[in-house]
């Protein structure tokens, strides 16, 4: 085990231990917390999301591979966002990844070059772009997502059932609070340089 997990452990903080003012059943707050053990929580929740991001960068482009050679980090999330929305906006695909009209052109355009993607004047103003999952680009990201569900079955495979129910709900709540807070922060200011 290692130490953030370890310290983490020794304060009550993983393997279904968390007894810090939260109702079990369904992850709402139960009232009030120690300040010490909350303080903790949070640490402990960072450490862990932070964790799951850099495993999760490095997943991405993995994915991203599995659909094309060709292909980098975020292109697996992008394809994926277009199977599941349709024909859209590529401006409207930029806001929901949070990148620049510039990146998320050049991005459409790799895709587009590798044929997973096709786009097209919108009918109603010919000023936007509308993209859209060609039949291949649907085919190939099926494949990968396919072998991605199969490698989430192999690793929570032996979890409990209401477990893994229950991490389901609390991992979407958690991406709720994410994209709400995300909305109405102003985003920071970058460190000025030396």
């Amino acid at each position: 085990m290692d130490t953030d997990r370890a310290s983490a452990s020794s304060a009550g903080l993983v393997a279904g231990e968390w007894r810090l003012g939260v109702d079990e059943r369904n992850g709402e707050g139960a009232g009030p917390v120690d300040g010490g053990a909350a303080e903790e929580a949070f640490r402990a929740v960072e450490r862990e999301v932070a964790l799951m991001f850099r495993r999760g960068r490095a997943r991405a482009a993995e994915m991203s591979r599995l659909v094309h050679p060709k292909l980098e980090g975020v292109a697996y999330s992008m394809l994926g966002h277009l199977e599941e929305v349709g024909q859209v906006r590529v401006t409207d695909v930029g806001a929901y990844f949070g990148v620049g009209k510039a990146t998320i052109s050049r991005q459409i355009k790799t895709l587009e070059e590798l044929g997973l993607v096709t786009r097209e004047s919108d009918p109603l103003d010919g000023r936007v772009s509308l993209v859209s999952l060609t039949e291949e680009g649907a085919a190939r990201y099926r494949r990968a997502y396919d072998l991605r569900l199969e490698v989430f079955r192999e690793m929570l495979g032996g979890w409990d059932p209401d477990d893994l129910a229950r991490f389901a709900v609390l991992l979407a709540r958690f991406n709720e609070t994410v994209a709400a807070v995300a909305e109405r922060a102003p985003a920071p200011e970058p460190c000025p340089e030396d």
